[in-house]
């Protein structure tokens, strides 16, 4: 079934990038990280697209991260949105990045570029993420610096809710396009033995440490084939692993 939910609130992150959230009648208690159809009525047709939800299952709210495309199907339109509009929301969800499907672990490594950002903002605001792993490290890796959408709030996260975090919460993010602190893939970070200094933590282990992943099509391809060559497993809806990629759809 498909419902319909008003725009509450907008925010244009950059000439690429804004998020927007909706009221929340929505029906369905989801996972968090998990991702459902939206879209908009058109010439009374609906226009449906697979979005991640970014608010938490515990929000009174629904939040979503979305690009924006002047020829996409949806995007083109979506991204004109105003306070008061109507959203299409399924009120069924589904997805790989729960935590249900990671087997336990130490540290929590959420890896994203782009809109992937998304899943793993409502994974950080869910108190069982904290009880399961000891640290939880969220990447956030775009061109430039008008595209790090939720840099803010990512930033003082564990202030704001150190309630949730007991401060165990880490954020780091890179440019790959502009001078920035930290320069260059994320996938390179990891791949190099890089990510832990910058981060003054221990460093990962394979057999210890668990993965997520959502970003462009290229940059999960590449981590799924590093996770593979040092053994690791990937897990699913139905079989835990020790890393878990998003693979319905890639950067909208």
């Amino acid at each position: 079934m498909i419902n319909r939910e008003v725009v509450t609130d907008i925010v244009h992150w950059s000439e690429r990038t804004f998020s927007f959230r909706t009221t929340r009648n929505y029906p369905n208690k989801f996972n968090n990280g998990e991702f459902t159809m939206i879209g908009l009525e058109t010439d009374k047709k609906n226009i449906m697209r697979a979005y991640s939800i970014a608010s938490a299952n515990h929000e009174n709210f629904l939040e979503f991260l979305s690009i924006k495309l002047d020829k996409g199907p949806l995007t083109s339109k979506l991204q004109k949105i105003k306070i008061g509009d109507e959203i299409l929301i399924q009120d069924k969800s589904t997805g790989t990045l729960v935590i249900d499907y990671l087997k336990p672990g130490r540290n929590l490594y959420l890896l994203s570029t782009g809109t992937g950002l998304a899943p793993f903002i409502s994974i950080i605001k869910d108190p069982l993420t904290y009880e399961r792993f000891n640290k939880v490290v969220l990447t956030h890796t775009v061109p430039d610096s008008s595209q790090l959408a939720y840099l803010e709030e990512l930033t003082l996260f564990n202030k704001r809710w150190d309630i949730i975090t007991n401060n165990n919460f880490t954020y780091f993010n890179t440019l790959t396009r502009a001078p920035w602190d930290n320069i260059g893939r994320i996938t390179q970070w990891v791949k190099e033995d890089r990510l832990h200094k910058a981060i003054k933590f221990e460093p990962i282990n394979p057999q210890l440490d668990r993965f997520m992943v959502c970003g462009s099509l290229d940059f999960n391809k590449e981590l799924i084939e590093y996770f593979s060559h040092i053994g690791l497993s990937e897990g699913n809806t139905s079989t835990q692993g020790e890393y878990l990629v998003e693979k319905a759809f890639v950067e909208k």
